[in-house]
């Protein structure tokens, strides 16, 4: 077994680390103060070695010399000062790649050298590339950026692989030409499927014309920091649960992935000990208060594949976090115990020091690939090594840590061939920008000059497009810190796994997430039409992804088995399918309207941009177009459901797609979801013109939207409300058993909940229905899918309701008095009493105005059992059954129900009415949130969707199916108390007895708007409040 200690070492001078002045020739992989080591005398071995720009090089080393001296040898050819950023790799005898041992002799490494071919590769991945002050670093990053792109190992999606390849381009051939482009592309190739990609390519292409090679590598590494495999080198492994995972490292710490997904990571702070006993990496972390567990355990594949890992691992924490290299163990005197291995080299600290004090000179290099305008000219063997003449020159960059300026970088220039056969070729200055080879002018023409290639450089980079803020989608990280940032400048695709996971995978995780991102934050607008903006925009992701469920899945799915009548398909998706265009486009123009308002584009007059009433009021008038659609929602539902009742086997197929997971809510939900979306916009514009003053630029747009929007509304009102009622009776028809006849013209849906029901054998739970002429009461069934089962009936016309808890000393319990017979049942708490006994009042009173006729609706034999079913467990044992499944593992979840709010009402004792669902249907939110456990030391980002009181969490707004969930009825929402240790911004907390969970936003607006929606759906929510909303509801 070894381990290491992870320590902090205290900062000396820079004299005392580099002791004294160095050699020229020195090189960053050399100890402080020495002089390249000299060779072992002895025999001359060849070894192979490929540079990252595809050359092999041919270098003769001792039999006996060490790795660090064929390293040495490399980057003194290469000119290469920042050396110890890199690091050789080659196939074992195994197959398998390893690093090349700096300190161990290569012919113990390696059995036959002469046939292996070393890789010199990037080996430390910085946070920041401004860390990188060589050009030469940079072009050998952009390299290495370029092959793991090429190879699939850095995975991202299409957005940000179309602009890292356009800079790669822009890099290589210089300014756009179509025709060039193409023929570049169809013959090197960049990404996996690029030619999906190569419109997208060329139009990130044509924004880059100005850039130099030096700039378009500084782009390039910009936007490959903040992917989330930047620099991710995978290692196989297992948990305790047996789940199968990857683990990782950078500079932040240990990281764990699933496939290529991140769920979790480790932060050096937090980190005490790293070890391996055998095939087992250990992990131990420093004792904390709130931690539950101090050591997490992984298992690897092999003793040698963990002990690899772990050198990995120690030499990560070395170079970023240590400020000089350790020093070596004494040498034990009778035996060893652990691995005697130790980081060399300079840390990052010793090496920034070295460089920033200009212990290095300036050496010109040349690109191999690089050609401005030509392609064909390229000589077919040109490495990186130095040489006397090329196609294209630069000199080395100084030691500024911002992007290459025309002005500041003179040593920066563009050599053109002028002879394609391979004669003359000339050679730029290195002591000339690009700026003044085209003009030679006066100091005001270079300043000219370099602002409007500096804006040339804004527009052609990371912040040119609206689409760029798409960039950090896939990556939805930075490195370590800015991963689980909710500045507005990264978009939702920021994942995080399931929010239910094992608490191997969440407990001990620590991700640095405070100081940094509230620096990021205060580059972002602050204002609150902003947010509302923000809203629009993710809610409307959501929403087509609702869409989607009608347009891509179900349309596949009754495709797939021809179930579906030919009229009803017809009417069905020639309806919805504009609906999903239409927003498609609206989204678009959203995020388009962000972008330059959150300043990614190239905004020239502020005010122009900071608005959003402009684009809701244009489309919300396109989507009158579309109201004939709207309307017809109503009849494809009845048509729906007629289809359903008169073929079994169209039934099978909406049943089992209603169990697959991208259906995350009833089917009939979906079809309601258009009507839905124009309340959204409504409530939404209702505040955006409450928040403007009416002299504002945008207030005369947002009532305008407003007023389009309500007229649509009212248009609809009739339609949404039969909808909604008829869902609810088709829903509750499929879910209970013993019925006839629950849907029927001028029934109505008003209450369902849990309240115990007195017998001769005592208290007994049962769920209650109260529709507009009849209560029913049943109890959950022993079928698989859980469904209730009705045990009597009683109509409402002539009711009486009366409360009785001292005649039967039962609290909360009151007595229904019918026709033929009565009933004592109790609630859970007074409040649920109160809300009970006021609507069946209400109901008893119209059934008695509209002299109650009532159709029978139990099937023949139906009566009540005596006894309980054996499936009614506890309310606690399946909810905490649940949660603690998902937190285990991923692959065992358990099955998915397509509705969830009658048995979260029978396990939390509670009730919902149809005022509730109206609520709910006005506080719909998406968006990202922080979560963390009460016992989790870190913050995961998730991407949250709160509907049909519930929350559902993704790893990214681009997920089509939920992997988790947590049902809020039951749950109060508060703001942590000082004994819950949070000391954060826009926190709040979710708990239901000992579950607790805290969600933090990333602006007051945001958090100010989920603790509303949130405490719609909560039982916190009074009778007092419920009924006002019920006064003034459009429903």
């Amino acid at each position: 077994m070894a381990d290491v200690e992870l320590t902090h070492q205290s900062l000396q001078t820079p004299a005392a680390r580099l002791g004294g002045v160095q050699d020229s020739t020195v090189i960053s992989t050399l100890e402080p103060g020495q002089r390249p080591p000299g060779s072992p005398a002895g025999k001359l071995v060849p070894i192979k070695v490929q540079l990252l720009d595809d050359t092999q090089e041919v270098y003769e080393v001792p039999l006996k010399a060490s790795g660090k001296l064929l390293l040495d040898l490399i980057c003194h050819n290469l000119n290469l000062v920042e050396s110890d950023y890199f690091a050789l790799e080659f196939l074992d005898h195994r197959k398998v790649m390893v690093w090349l041992d700096l300190l161990k002799p290569i012919m113990k490494q390696v059995r036959r050298p002469r046939h292996v071919v070393m890789r010199f590769v990037v080996k430390f991945f910085p946070p920041d590339h401004a860390q990188l002050q060589e050009e030469l670093t940079r072009y050998l990053f952009a390299l290495q950026i370029k092959q793991d792109l090429a190879s699939g190992r850095m995975t991202c999606n299409e957005t940000s692989a179309a602009l890292l390849v356009s800079h790669i381009i822009q890099s290589e051939i210089g300014d756009f030409d179509e025709v060039v482009v193409r023929e570049h592309l169809e013959k090197s190739k960049y990404v996996p499927q690029q030619e999906a990609l190569e419109d997208k390519i060329m139009e990130f292409h044509r924004r880059h014309v100005g850039h130099t090679p030096a700039a378009s590598d500084y782009q390039l590494l910009e936007i490959a920091r903040r992917l989330e495999m930047y620099g991710i080198r995978q290692h196989r492994a297992k948990d305790r649960e047996g789940t199968k995972i990857n683990l990782s490292v950078s500079h932040t710490g240990i990281i764990v992935f699933q496939g290529n997904n991140k769920i979790n990571s480790f932060n050096w702070a937090k980190v005490r000990k790293l070890s391996f006993k055998r095939k087992r990496f250990l992990i131990k972390f420093r004792p904390e208060m709130n931690s539950c567990q101090d050591t997490l355990e992984f298992s690897m594949a092999s003793r040698d594949s963990c002990k690899a890992f772990w050198k990995i691992c120690v030499e990560y924490h070395a170079f970023f976090r240590l400020f000089e290299e350790p020093k070596p163990k004494p040498k034990p005197i009778l035996f060893s115990r652990g691995s005697s291995f130790r980081f060399s080299g300079r840390t990052q600290k010793q090496l920034l020091d070295y460089v920033k004090e200009g212990g290095y000179k300036k050496i010109q290099f040349e690109r191999k690939h690089s050609k401005i305008r030509s392609i064909r000219n390229l000589p077919e063997h040109q490495s990186l090594v130095p040489k006397q003449s090329g196609s294209s020159t630069f000199g080395a960059p100084s030691a500024s840590t911002g992007p290459p300026s025309p002005i500041q970088r003179k040593d920066l220039g563009v050599c053109r061939s002028t002879d394609e056969a391979g004669g003359e070729h000339k050679s730029c200055s290195p002591t000339r920008s690009p700026a003044e080879d085209v003009q030679e002018g006066t100091v005001r023409d270079k300043v000219h000059q370099m602002k409007a290639q500096r804006e040339q450089q804004n527009a052609g980079s990371l912040a040119c497009s609206p689409h760029v803020s798409e960039l950090s989608l896939n990556s939805q990280s930075g490195p370590g810190v800015q991963n689980l940032s909710l500045s507005p400048s990264l978009s939702p695709d920021g994942k995080q796994h399931s929010p239910l996971m094992t608490p191997l995978l969440t407990e001990a995780a620590c991700v640095k997430t405070d100081d940094e991102e509230e620096m990021r934050r205060k580059r972002f607008p602050a204002d609150k039409a902003y947010f509302i903006a923000k809203e629009v925009s993710t809610t409307e992701r959501t929403y087509l992804k609702d869409l989607e469920v009608i347009t891509a899945c179900f349309q596949n799915a009754v495709a797939k088995h021809d179930v579906i009548p030919e009229p009803l398909k017809t009417l069905l998706f020639s309806n919805f399918d504009p609906l999903s265009k239409f927003h498609t486009g609206f989204l678009k123009e959203i995020e388009q309207r962000l972008a330059l308002w959150e300043g990614r584009s190239n905004a020239h007059i502020k005010g122009d941009y900071q608005r959003i009433g402009d684009v809701m009021l244009k489309n919300l008038r396109s989507m009158k177009q579309l109201t004939v659609h709207l309307q017809k929602h109503n009849e494809i539902l009845m048509e729906l459901e007629k289809a359903i009742r008169n073929s079994r086997k169209l039934e099978a197929v909406c049943r089992d797609f209603e169990q697959q997971k991208v259906c995350y809510l009833p089917l009939n939900i979906f079809f309601l979801r258009p009507l839905h979306r124009l309340m959204h916009y409504k409530q939404i514009l209702e505040r955006l013109c409450k928040h403007y003053p009416p002299n504002h630029v945008d207030f005369r747009d947002s009532r305008a939207a407003l007023a389009e929007v309500a007229e649509m509304a009212a248009q609809l009102h009739g339609t949404m409300i039969k909808m909604e009622n008829f869902q609810k009776l088709v829903e509750l028809k499929r879910d209970l058993i013993g019925i006839d006849n629950l849907v029927i013209p001028g029934r109505e849906f008003i209450r369902q909940g849990c309240l115990s029901k007195l017998s001769a054998k005592g208290l007994q739970q049962r769920m209650f229905f109260l529709f507009n002429d009849i209560l029913l009461y049943t109890s959950r069934g022993l079928t698989v899918s859980n469904q209730f089962k009705v045990h009597g009936q009683l109509p409402l016309y002539g009711m009486t309701i009366e409360e009785s808890e001292d005649e039967w000393s039962v609290p909360h319990c009151f007595t229904l008095n019918g026709q033929r017979q009565s009933i004592v049942v109790a609630a859970s708490a007074r409040v649920e009493m109160d809300k009970w006994i006021e609507d069946l009042q209400m109901a008893a009173d119209l059934a008695q105005q509209c002299n109650g006729s009532t159709s029978e609706l139990m099937t023949p034999g139906t009566s009540e059992g005596p006894n309980k079913s054996s499936d009614e467990t506890s309310v606690e044992q399946e909810s905490e059954d649940d949660l603690s499944t998902s937190r285990t593992s991923l692959e065992r979840q358990s099955p998915h129900r397509g509705n969830t709010t009658m048995h979260v009402c029978w396990h939390r004792n509670t009730s919902v009415s149809m005022v509730d669902y109206s609520i709910a249907v006005e506080n719909q939110l998406s968006g990202n949130l922080l979560r963390k456990f009460k016992n989790s030391n870190g913050w995961q980002k998730l991407w949250v969707v709160f509907t049909n009181f519930c929350l559902f969490f993704y790893k990214s707004h681009q997920d089509n199916h939920p992997l988790a969930s947590l049902p809020l009825l039951g749950y109060s929402v508060t703001i942590p108390a000082e004994s819950d240790n949070i000391h954060k911004d826009y926190v709040f907390k979710l708990q239901f007895k000992s579950h607790v969970y805290f969600f933090r936003a990333e602006s007051e607006y945001t958090f100010e708007r989920w603790m509303e929606v949130i405490r719609s759906a909560t039982s916190s929510a009074t009778r007092t409040r419920l009924l006002s909303r019920k006064e003034s509801h459009a429903y």
